[in-house]
């Protein structure tokens, strides 16, 4: 299983400063959407970060403009990029086709997405498909539980992610549980006092 280490809501240079210590650590780093839209996405290009190991998602969260975004997004050497599984039909098709261009990845992330919907964008085969628990939803949330129900609803989709408050414990049940393609984690690592440390204790649960 991959680790994807989420910077979200710091200053430019916390970020880069964050990319640079994680990235021969974790296999994945995130630019949150926060960044994208306090700095763009020309600040957060992959060579400006400097990331020589791990790939780079841009969090773009792309709802409409699927071609312009995404061929924006791509031009900053970004390996990964989201849009909303809410989207139109129209929009992650154009997605889905640029991504296929540049030989790079799309994310679907599927917050607020139902099972009519998911059943109508169930079809892109090199797609990742993300599970995510909404920053401001207050409800609980159990990953490996909300892992395995996806799971059993939709078995050919082979990519599954799975982001929202993982800690230690729910990184090691989802390593064993062995369907999730990538953890995602935020403020466990970000926000410790020692993030460097703490990815890598995340990295010896997933491995």
């Amino acid at each position: 299983m991959k680790l994807q280490a989420a910077i979200d809501r710091v200053t430019l240079e916390q970020a880069k400063n964050l990319a640079r210590q994680l990235d021969p650590i974790v296999d994945i780093i995130e630019m949150g959407t926060s960044l994208i839209k306090d700095y763009g996405f020309y600040a957060l290009n992959k060579e400006e970060l400097g990331l020589q190991h791990a790939e780079l998602l841009l969090d773009a969260k792309t709802i409409d403009e699927g071609q312009y975004e995404f061929e924006k997004g791509f031009a900053t050497g970004a390996d990964i990029l989201t849009v909303m599984g809410a989207a139109s039909q129209g929009t992650l098709e154009t997605t889905y086709k640029v991504t296929q261009q540049y030989d790079r990845q799309m994310f679907i992330d599927l917050m607020e997405v139902n099972d009519q919907k998911l059943a109508a964008i169930d079809h892109f085969e090199n797609a990742i498909y993300g599970l995510h628990h909404a920053k401001d939803d207050t409800g609980t949330f159990d990953a490996t539980d909300s892992v395995a129900s996806f799971h059993q609803k939709y078995p050919h989709i082979k990519r599954i992610n799975v982001a929202g408050g993982i800690d230690i414990s729910q990184a090691r049940k989802l390593k064993a549980q062995g369907i999730a393609e990538t953890v995602i984690v935020g403020s466990k690592i970000i926000e410790a006092a020692d993030p460097v440390a703490a990815a890598k204790e995340f990295m010896k649960e997933v491995k």
